[in-house]
């Protein structure tokens, strides 16, 4: 899955998950998961990871790659997989043709969400997240009824630091750098889906699944 920070990937990634029985392989909840885990059961590679962002630098490409080799079972899932935050690079694609050769197994497609960037703004910088179970919330498009606060477990919503309006530019500046040309990558494999990301999240999945149920 691919698309700029805030067009809702994750969401998408959960709800193509349970419509399709395959495994979600996120990168992103296993980073935070590991952040509250007990240090001791941590794999070396994990805990490089959770000291490259503690300092605030990305996780080296080698990092990403032996954490992902380490959940292979979900690659060789019967209901297939879907690969969400990874890759972020051009190292990590290539890497990842790779593992899935070693595997067997092959992409059916790359999702390409597309959004204007004034939108990808407004969402990132309306979104809170409980730092409890981890819901999602915005405060225009889907407001607590309590505000700052879980609907499903009663905690303070934050906002977290990467969706603060003075680093969306930033992260942007860093996706544009790093991961757009991935679409150049997966275009040229014959893979890259573009979707239109905007309208409701059962809008965009059936549009996703529309296109999937093509190839």
């Amino acid at each position: 899955m691919l698309g700029a920070p805030g067009v809702g990937k994750g969401t998408q990634a959960a709800l193509l998950s349970n419509h399709l029985h395959a495994c979600h392989l996120s990168t992103g909840d296993v980073f935070r998961a590991a952040k509250s885990a007990d240090q001791c059961h941590l794999s070396p590679a994990m805990a490089q990871a959770l000291i490259a962002m503690r300092r605030g630098e990305l996780v080296a490409d080698a990092t990403v790659l032996q954490i992902v080799k380490e959940r292979t079972a979900c690659l060789s899932c019967r209901g297939g997989f879907i690969l969400d935050g990874f890759p972020r690079t051009l190292e990590q694609a290539r890497a990842l043709q790779d593992i899935l050769q070693e595997q067997h197994v092959k992409l059916d497609a790359t999702l390409d969400y597309e959004m204007p960037l004034a939108e990808v703004v407004s969402r990132l910088s309306g979104r809170r997240t409980c730092g409890t179970c981890k819901a999602v919330y915005h405060v225009q498009t889907h407001p607590p009824k309590v505000r700052d606060i879980c609907d499903l477990c009663g905690n303070a919503l934050i906002q977290r630091e990467d969706d603060k309006p003075q680093a969306v530019a930033v992260r942007m500046e860093t996706y544009q750098r790093s991961t757009a040309p991935l679409i150049d990558f997966y275009a040229k494999l014959g893979l890259l889906v573009q979707i239109k990301a905007t309208g409701s999240p059962e809008e965009i999945m059936q549009r996703s699944m529309t296109q999937l149920e093509s190839r």
